[in-house]
Order: structure tokens, then sequence, then C-alpha cells
């Protein structure tokens, strides 16, 4: 109501009543001989400086006062309105004045609803009419000189929501309400309301005194009748009351301090409020105040007028809350932008002065010169195209704001673009022999790698120049080959950088981001340059054989790009956009198994296949290389750990059998932490005994000392004290026990003991170090400190059985050996049939069927009565059970295996072989030939028989892999024929060649 009453001073402006008429009207506030009213207006004195809030809000007079004040006021109105310039007008508005009927006259009266809140008496309210009869009727009655109709505060809708407010639905429900629908949504008791004026819809009410509706006259326009009411009688001077008004008073002083609205109210009430009355106080507080209609609607039914002071009390008290509230919220508010604007103010002036004085300039221009300071010295030597490019986004971003999107990414496109190393490459070192000394210091062995990174050198040296090659080092797991890559960029004099592939499955981390995406990032080789800011470096791709497949697309197919010699001169990365030269980069690929990568991406790379280490090179590695580095990251010195030969041989053979040497490593480290363990433990024991001899000294003098005994006497009583163990204290026995394992020069007198006690503690710290007895590690105690044998002997028969036959398998791991077994299950006419078991895979189960066939022919020929095969069913295994195997190259060990069977004779002793066979006997080639030959080694076989297409392999093989052994070379089985079943090398055969 406030709100309506203040937006519409403007159109009641012109009701002022400081005329002389309206003055003499009105009994002035000064006469007043009430205590509260003097009171209520001193609170209207905090609002005097407004002298217009006359004119904004109107309460009028005692209006049920009945001496005529009513029609004086009335009478001012009226001529103020009708704006009458001559005193003919006015003495007919004197006159006029003089006829009204008086108020509590009206008992049929038009019924106006109220959307919002009631009409209390003595106050403005604007409403708008839209009904047109009703507006019609409003005008003649004030035509007519009866000026008065009731307003009534209307019902809620019964199936709206009371808490939710939507003004154009409510007014939109009131016009559409007509006679006795309208008449139930009113409530009873209203007030008497005078039509003050009238301006198009609008009409301007002034509340005079409480109504009931009793029965409805007429509907359109609703017209009903009506019982004035009074308030009940109270007693001016009871005491409850008085509190209660004063309460009320106070209240409305603590909000006056923090509402300047409320201050123009009471200075208006106070002004025009006439007598002072109880009532008309606890109508003034409803009515000024924020609360809901239903409260004041309450306020307004209540006659018994202690009762209406105290809900009107409740009203200020929350409003007194409420304002309390509002201004916590506008005080918080008010310091948080007044801070910012003061750190606002302060950092332009502090910029603008940084600015006058050139220490610092804007943010684009700082950025900018960033940027241009970056690219200066590589503007020679960077690309044209790339120059056209920074200098179009630097362009770009001195028209962004700097609160744009555009604008960080402007900025972290060139923080990319001016980062990298255009043209920019390192000084490589070609000399050969230095590179050879570093690679021979960093590796043992893999003397066909470092041939291939010599030759490398090699050609960089005659060129004057080096073009960056793809080599992919292929081999099992822990041979070393993600070390190799780090010792050809140390041997090279080049940067570093590795990045694993292995599971990788989205193609934006090689080839980058759109920059259209949040969080865009270039790819792997982007970052790669940027962090070794050189144009040449050396970048190992671990583990290309894992390279995943998602949803992001095939990043096989995207690495084709970066390990083409013919299209990485011209790599595009997707977030930079511009081509990148990758020739001179050096890149290096891992990987276990060749096979799992994609034939396109395998032709690119240059193959260098790391089989793994033999014992020989493993000891050497052991001796050279891991214990070493591993004794001094343990903080053990030499000369307190003795490893040996043997025991070093012990762990290679029964513990650490695959080709590489990490998990050698991790052996050697476990054994050292338990050595440190152990001299550890010996130290505080050492100290413990000193302790102790120190004490027990002390002890032992200071008896002396009180007793003056004879030496012998002390001697004797010593020996006596550390006969009895009862007297022995728990420290003392360890100090017996420790004292046994010194050696004998340690183990003197307690009289030389006690002499040695009273040296300073630096001889007592020597005294420890050489009490330390030196950890030797053999074969014989090497289970302490590993455990048990992880191996053992892969060899099962010295002597093979019949039917038995060793074979020569690759894994993943390096080479091993197995067993094919053959044996008879049931014999008779017709029943030949064979039975593979072994986790076998389709490929060896068709090459058991394959042998089948051709051991039948074979021995049809050899033994054309033999009818073995026709009427026996067999069973071939090959063990381990658990292991899955899988490969053509047993086709010629199971043929071998089932003659052995049928023909009953044993293969010849230390015999392995492999290959492929056909169906008409031939020997097809094999892989693994250096991982097959190690394996055959570890398990002593002296004669292995290959395929004659793996002579060249094997002749690659170095001089110690290939020393001690028999190696024949075949082409058809026939050859394995008579090598494995000749009676004269059935058992020692020693004519065979020697390689």
């Amino acid at each position: 109501m406030l709100k309506l009453i203040t937006s519409s001073s403007s159109r009641i402006h012109h009701h002022r009543f400081p005329s002389a008429a309206a003055v003499t009207a009105l009994r002035p506030v000064a006469e007043s001989s009430s205590p509260l009213l003097r009171v209520l207006n001193s609170l209207g004195g905090l609002g005097r400086r407004n002298g217009n809030s006359v004119g904004r809000l109107f309460f009028c007079s005692g209006s049920g006062s009945g001496d005529g004040s009513d029609k004086a006021v009335d009478a001012e109105v009226k001529s103020t309105e009708s704006g009458a310039p001559d005193e003919a007008q006015a003495k007919a508005s004197s006159a006029i004045v003089s006829t009204y009927p008086r108020p509590e006259d009206y008992l049929t009266v038009l019924a106006l609803p109220l959307p919002h809140r009631p009409l209390f008496p003595g106050f403005y309210m604007p409403i708008y009419v839209k009904d047109p009869k009703l507006l019609a009727a409003l005008q003649e009655s004030r035509e007519r000189q009866a000026p008065y109709a009731g307003a009534f505060l209307l019902k809620d809708d019964p199936g709206a929501d009371p808490s939710i407010v939507s003004g154009s639905e409510t007014e939109k429900s009131v016009y559409d309400l007509k006679g006795k629908e309208l008449f139930n949504r009113l409530h009873e008791v209203g007030t008497l309301a005078q039509i003050s004026s009238i301006h198009g819809e609008q009409v301007i009410l002034i509340g005079h005194r409480r109504l009931r509706i009793t029965e409805m006259v007429s509907e359109d326009p609703l017209t009903v009748k009506v019982d004035h009411l009074k308030d009940k009688p109270y007693n001016k001077d009871d005491d409850l009351i008085k509190a209660t008004s004063f309460e009320v008073i106070s209240t409305l002083r603590d909000v006056l301090k923090t509402s300047s609205l409320w201050r123009d109210h009471v200075q208006t009430y106070t002004k025009h409020i006439g007598d002072f009355t109880y009532p008309k106080l606890a109508d003034f507080g409803a009515a000024i105040s924020g609360a809901n209609k239903l409260q004041c609607q309450e306020v307004l039914e209540e006659l018994d007028v202690y009762k209406r002071l105290k809900l009107t009390l409740e009203l200020v008290k929350k409003e007194m809350e409420i304002s309390k509230i509002q201004e916590s919220i506008a005080k918080a508010i008010e310091e948080k932008i007044s801070g910012e604007q003061r750190r606002y103010l302060l950092n332009e002036q502090l910029k603008a002065i940084k600015k006058e004085l050139g220490l610092e300039t804007d943010d684009k221009t700082a950025l900018t010169s960033k940027f241009r300071e970056r690219i200066e010295p590589k503007r020679e030597k960077c690309p044209p195209h790339v120059l056209q490019v920074i200098d179009e986004e630097l362009t770009k971003l001195q028209l962004l704001e700097a609160s744009s999107s555009e604008f960080s990414v402007t900025r972290n496109y060139l923080d990319w673009l001016t980062a990298l190393p255009w043209g920019e490459y390192s000084d490589e070192n070609f000399d050969v022999t230095r590179a050879q000394g570093i690679l021979d210091e960093d590796h043992y062995g893999l003397t066909d790698v470092k041939e291939r990174i010599l030759e490398f050198i090699a050609v960089g040296k005659l060129r004057g120049t080096s073009q960056g090659k793809i080599i992919c080092l292929s081999g099992p797991p822990g041979v070393g080959k993600t070390s190799i890559g780090r010792s050809i960029a140390r041997a090279l004099n080049r940067k570093f950088f590795r990045f694993s592939v292995g599971g990788l499955a989205d193609v934006a981390e090689i080839k980058g981001h759109r920059r259209t995406y949040i969080g865009a990032m270039p790819g792997k080789m982007v970052q790669c340059l940027k962090n070794v800011g050189t144009a040449n470096p050396l970048v190992l791709i671990d583990e290309i054989d894992k390279l995943g497949r998602g949803h992001a697309g095939d990043p096989a197919s995207a690495l084709l790009e970066l390990l083409d010699p013919e299209q990485n001169a011209n790599f595009l990365d997707h977030y930079l956009d511009v081509p990148i030269d990758l020739s001179k980069v050096l890149f290096v690929c891992t990987a276990n198994v060749v096979e799992m990568i994609p034939n396109p991406l395998l032709d690119r790379m240059e193959v260098v296949a790391i089989a793994g280490y033999i014992t020989d090179e493993k000891m050497h590695i052991a001796r050279d290389y891991l214990e070493k580095s591993t004794r001094e990251a343990c903080g053990i010195k030499p000369e307190q750990v003795e490893v040996t030969d043997a025991a070093l041989l012990s762990l290679i053979e029964n513990y650490c059998r695959e080709a590489g040497v990490r998990n050698l490593q991790k052996h050697i480290e476990k054994i050292y932490r338990k050595i440190a363990l152990q001299l550890v433990r010996k130290g505080e024991t050492k100290a413990t005994v000193a302790s102790v001899q120190s004490v027990e000294a002390k002890r032992v003098e200071e008896d002396n000392v009180e007793s003056h005994p004879d030496p012998n006497q002390k001697e004797s009583s010593m020996v006596a004290d550390s006969s009895n163990p009862e007297q022995m204290s728990e420290p003392y026995n360890e100090v017996d026990k420790e004292q046994t394992d010194l050696p004998v020069d340690q183990s003197e007198s307690p009289e030389n003991q006690l002499t040695d006690v009273k040296e300073g503690s630096d001889e007592d710290k020597e005294i420890e170090t050489t009490t330390i007895e030196k950890v030797l590690v053999d074969k014989s105690n090497i289970a302490d400190y590993v455990g048990k044998p992880v191996f053992h002997a892969e060899r099962i028969y010295d002597q093979t059985p019949i039917g038995v036959v060793m074979g020569l398998a690759w894994t993943a791991m390096g080479g091993s050996t197995l067993y094919i077994e053959t044996t008879l299950v049931e014999e008779g006419d017709g029943k030949g049939a064979l039975n593979l078991t072994g986790q076998l895979g389709d490929v060896m189960k068709e090459s058991a069927q394959i042998a089948h066939t051709v051991a039948r022919r074979i021995l049809l020929e050899k033994e054309p009565e033999n009818r073995f095969f026709a009427n026996s069913k067999l069973h071939l295994h090959v063990p381990a059970g658990a292991t899955p195997k899988d490969g053509p190259s047993a086709g010629c060990t199971m043929t071998t295996s089932l003659l052995s069977l049928a023909m009953k004779k044993p293969v010849k002793k230390d015999l392995a072989m492999t290959g492929e066979v056909t169906l008409t006997g031939k020997i097809l080639p094999i892989g693994g030939v250096k991982e097959k030959t190690i394996a055959a080694r570890r398990s002593e076989v002296k004669t292995i028989v290959f395929p004659s297409a793996n002579r060249r392999d094997f002749d690659e093989l170095a001089p110690n892999v290939k020393e001690g052994l028999d190696v024949h070379f075949v082409d058809d089985f026939m050859q394995i024929f008579d090598l494995a079943f000749d009676d004269d090398n059935s058992q020692h055969s020693e004519k065979s060649v020697s390689l």
C-alpha cells in the first residue's frame, strides 16, 4: 500500500492542507494535553525536513467525532478539486458542506473489492475500477452529494496458493468477479470510504469507519447493506493499554532510525491526527507495517482496543526485525561494493602511475611485447608461414577484449607458437669412439644395437648433418630397451624425451585437439619440442605394440604421419595448425612383440631385435652394473659385503632365468636390503655393548673406591659375579653373547676392558668399526636372502625315454625348452586315434595332425609290416599343462616323438629340435633363433636341429652364444630321422660338426 501511495503522490499532490481553511479546521497538535501524543509528535519531528511529505500521504482527522471537523475537511477537499476561482464557488462549497448527511447515516453502500490490503480509517488508498457500471455508479454517488462506498478486502481464491504472488492474475480475477460470486469472496468487515476524487479509472478513497456487511441488495453493481461498527468501551487509564501503546511507540522510534519512509508517515500523521486515541494508534501501526493482508484484516476486524494494540505491536515488532535484517544486508553490500570500488580505483591509479613512469604497460601491450621478444631471436630461422600466423594472431590479440573467451584462446595459441624451438638444433657429437665408450659404459653386450647406432653416427659425420631415423627395439621385458634410448641420446649429445603410448586410445594425444574445444592442447610431439627446447631431440616412444583403439580414433594410424620419414617434415598438429619439421628428430620405439604392431606402422620402422642375455652376459651385468649401483643405493661399503660368483650364478639359474635382467636387479636389491638390515642391527648391538660396559665399569670403580679391596680379590669377585647367571641382567647376557663372536684380541680380561672404556669416544668408534665382520653371500646361504629357488632344471630327463623329444620354444619372456611326450593308450585292430592335451592352440593342434600323418608315411616306408599307427590309440601331451601354447615350429618335434614310440627307440641324448613340417616332410623356417639357442644352452643341450633357412640367423649370433654347440641344418625330415635314430649316433655322437 505504501508503494501505491508513493507512486500516486504526483496525482494527488494538489490535495494539500496547509491552507488557511484546513489549518483552522484541524486541531493543533501542540494544544493536545495527551502525553502519548507528545511522544508521537516527537517521533514526527525526526522527519520534518521533508516539507512536501503532506502531499504524498494524507491521514484524515477524527472522522467519527461528530464535531463538524469532517465537514470542514471535506469542504476543503471539494474546493481544492473543483479549483473554483471566485468567491461564489467558495461560498457554494461552504453551503454544500453544511447540508451533508453524516457518515453513519449511510446504511446501503456500493461494495468496492480491495485485492491487496484493507483500508484503515484515516488513510488514503488509490484503487482502479475497471467495471464501467461500478465506475458510473461511483461518479453518480459523488455527484448526488453521497460520496461514500464500502471498501472490503477480497478473500483469496480457494484453489490458489496465497504465498505465491502474481499481481496481473490477481487483478484479472478481481475484475471478472460479479454479483453473488463477488459478494461471497468479500470479507464481512470493511471500511466506509469517502470518494475523494475520480481520475479516469483511478478512484481515491479516504477511510472513515468500520463496517460489517449484513446482506446483498443488488448484484450489478454490487450494493450491500451494512452496520456501522464502534470500538468496545475501554478505560483510557488502564495500565495495560498504556504500556502496550508506549511499547508500540517505542518500537516505532527504533524503526524510524532505519526507515526514512516511516518518518514521512509519522510526520504526516502527527500533523493531521487530531485528538490522539489508542484505536487510531493501533490502526496507524497496522496500516504502515509490511504485514500481509490477512494480518491487517485481523487488526481491522478487532473491536477490542487492547487486543487491537497487541496485534499491532506484533506487526510492528516484526517490522523492526525486518528493518534490522534490511540494515545488515544493506551494510554488507555497501561494504563489499565500497571495498571493490576502492580496490579497483587503487589498481587503476597504480597502473596509471606505472605507465607514466614507464614501469609497466597495460595487459595486452605487455603480452604482445612478451610474445614479440620471445619470437625475435628465432625470426631468421622461423619458417615464413609460421611468422605470418604469429603476426596475424598478435594483431587479433590487440583488437580483442581481455575479458572475452577468444582472448584467452588467442593468448594460449601464441604462447605455444612462440615457445617452440623453430630452427634451433643442438650440436651433435659425431665422435664414434666417444659414442662407443658411452654405450659400453651403460650396457654390456648388445653388439648389434650398438653397431646400428655407430653406423648412424658415422653417416652423420660423413654427410655433415644427421637425418632422423625410426628405430624399433624389440625384445622381452627387462633387456634394457628404454635405457638404450637414453644412452643413445647421451652418445649423440641430443636432448631426450620419452612418452609411453601403451593403452593410448585417443588420437588427440598425438595429433592434438582442435582449438574450438575447451581445454584444447597440442599433441605429445609439440609438448616434447617445447620441453626439450631443440628441434632435433631423441624421442623414445615406449610400448608401441600396446596401442589401444577407442572411440576417439586409431592412434596407430595417427602415428603413421609422425613416423614416416617422407611425411614428418611437414607434420601437422591439429592445435597449432601449422606444419612442423620433424625430419631431424631421431625416433626410437620399443616393443615386446613385433607381431602386435600394425603392418603399415611396422613398415616405417627399422626393427632391431634384442633377444636377451645368456648366463655369461647376466653374470657380467650383475657384477659390473647391477651390484655396484645397488650397493651404492643401499649405502653399503664394498669392504663390508662379498657376493661370490657362485651365489650370482645360482641366483641367475634358479631365480632369474628370464631373458631380461630386471628381475635379477630386484633380487640383488633384496639381498642388499637384508644385508643393510643385518649391518644396522649389528651396529646397534655394538652400541648397546659399549654402553653396558661403560655403566658396569663405573659401578665397579665406585665399589673399588669405597672398599679399597685387594686387586686379586677384585678380580675373583668379578669372575664370581659373572659366573652367577641370576645376578646378571638381561643386557649383560647380550654382552657376553656378543663377546663370544668377537675376535680373540677383543676378548680381554675385565681389567683391560676397564682400561679401554676409560679412553675417549673417538677410540670407541674406531673399535666398533673394526669389529664389524664382513658379510659373505655364497651359494650355500643365498636362500636365506631370496627364499627358495623359483626355477628348477628345465631338463626333466637325463636320458629321454621312448616317445619323448625335447623341443625349443619362443615366448615374449625369451626362449625355453619343452618336452613333447607320446604314449600308447590302447591297442587293437582299427583303433588308431590321436588325443592331444597341454592347452594347445589351433595351429599347434593342426601341427599334431600333420605330424601324425607324416609319421605314418615314414613308418610305412621304413617298416612296411609295422601297423602301429593303424591299430593304436595314442595320447600326445606337451607339459606344462597350465601354460597355453601355440605355433607351427613344433611339427618336427611331434613327428619325432610319434616315430620314437612307434619304433620303440629313444632319440639321441642331448638333442633338441625346432621347425615346421609339411605333409611332404619338408622343414620350414622358424623365428626366435637366438632365444631358442640361449634356451638350449641353459638346458645343457649339445645338439640342436634348425631348418636350413635359419642358417643365416644362426651365423649372425655372437660367438659366445654358439660356443660348444653341434647345430644341424635340415631341409627334409628324413635328415632328422637319420640324426635322431641312427644306431651309431643314438647314444654318444661325436661325429657331428662342431660350430
